[in-house]
């Protein structure tokens, strides 16, 4: 009965924290909403969630918290400044962080809510918008089965598998080998819709023959038709996706292991972000691949592809090689020539990392796109 079951709260009700949350409310749960943008919460208010006016207000009579949020910043922040949910919950509550963030972060966060009698874990999830809707998404967490066995009723609601990695932390690692499988989905599904086109083919017949094969991919088979209608709309941010590479770069780097392919959809995607990308699907990075005009049709504008990343002054991988840092890619960067993530030398002149002289679509002061599309 409604009146037995645990009472939620939930922070961030954007693109994938709103459908996530309307499943918990259509389970019976009584919900509290909180979100920093009061309309996105108002369709579940609407519906008969409570509107908490700040985070703290929401979490203070809570069984169990779920947040999802944009990035570690705002995650650390929400949790662990003085008036945080750690702060202002009850002792005894669940906190579960939907988000995708550091697993660092995701430690530190589980030891302080252990100190003060209270659980929290990580518990990314994949799926995107259209999972999130379906109440099909996969859960991904940083805990045992016995730690989630209190709330696996409530992620059932939204989810169709849950994977227990076991540990604080474990979930966000296991998250980030996820989308650095999906990132070089991304750019092979552009890679191949790109060969297709120059080469004549029929490309929704190449994508249906691509899924029958081992070169078959989630990319290709939800996103490539988005691509190809040009929908752009997203369904997963851009510049959500640049931070969870970024991240997973980071994580590389500290294990100093090399991520390639990583670090070239890292490339395309800043590339991306920089003209003016950062909101759409991240089936945009076939925009890349297009004319202009193409892109100019989607809001994008070459012309703000700064002369910083013109003259090499920063690697597409994110990474600084000003004293002749590696990156990633395990590629030397060294002074005054700038190698992208498929060594090809870049000297005075900037090149992407699939930009291997195609010299009749220049970009201004020497800067060419991944293939070549001019960009003036």
């Amino acid at each position: 009965m409604a009146d037995t079951k645990q009472r939620v709260a939930f922070i961030g009700t954007g693109i994938m924290g709103a459908p996530i949350a309307g499943h918990i409310m259509d389970a019976g749960y009584p919900l509290t909403v909180y979100n920093r943008t009061e309309a996105k919460a108002q369709p579940l208010v609407e519906r008969g969630a409570v509107w908490a006016a700040s985070p703290a207000e929401a979490v203070r009579d809570a069984d169990v918290v779920f947040t999802m949020v944009g990035y570690p910043e705002d995650v650390e922040e929400l949790y662990l400044s003085s008036d945080g949910l750690l702060a202002a919950s009850k002792p005894g509550v669940v906190l579960i962080d939907l988000t995708t963030s550091s697993p660092a972060l995701a430690r530190d966060i589980a030891e302080a809510a252990a100190v003060s009698d209270r659980m929290a874990f990580d518990c990314p999830v994949t799926g995107g918008e259209s999972g999130a809707i379906a109440g099909t998404l996969t859960a991904i967490a940083g805990a045992t089965e016995r730690d989630i066995e209190p709330v696996r009723a409530l992620l059932e609601t939204f989810t169709a598998r849950i994977f227990c990695f076991g540990g604080a932390g474990k979930g966000q690692s296991a998250k980030l080998a996820n989308q650095i499988a999906l990132a070089s989905s991304m750019v092979g599904m552009a890679d191949a819709l790109s060969l297709a086109q120059q080469s004549g083919l029929d490309l929704e017949q190449t994508r249906k023959m691509i899924l029958t094969g081992t070169g078959s991919s989630g990319a290709m088979d939800s996103l490539a038709p988005k691509a190809l209608d040009g929908d752009w709309k997203p369904g997963f941010m851009v510049k959500h996706f640049i931070k969870d590479i970024r991240l997973a770069l980071e994580e590389a780097e500290e294990k100093e292991i090399a991520l390639p392919g990583a670090d070239t959809a890292y490339a395309l995607y800043d590339m991306l972000d920089a003209i003016g990308g950062a909101e759409l699907g991240t089936q945009a990075i076939t925009l890349l691949y297009q004319e202009e005009g193409d892109a100019v049709a989607a809001g994008l504008d070459w012309s703000l592809y700064t002369n910083a990343h013109e003259h090499g002054d920063e690697c597409g991988c994110g990474h600084d090689h000003e004293r002749g840092d590696e990156c990633g890619c395990g590629h030397d960067h060294g002074e005054g020539e700038h190698e992208c993530c498929h060594g090809h030398h870049h000297d005075g002149d900037h090149e992407c990392c699939h930009g291997e002289g195609h010299g009749h679509h220049d970009h201004g002061e020497g800067h060419e796109c991944c293939h070549g599309h001019h960009g003036k």
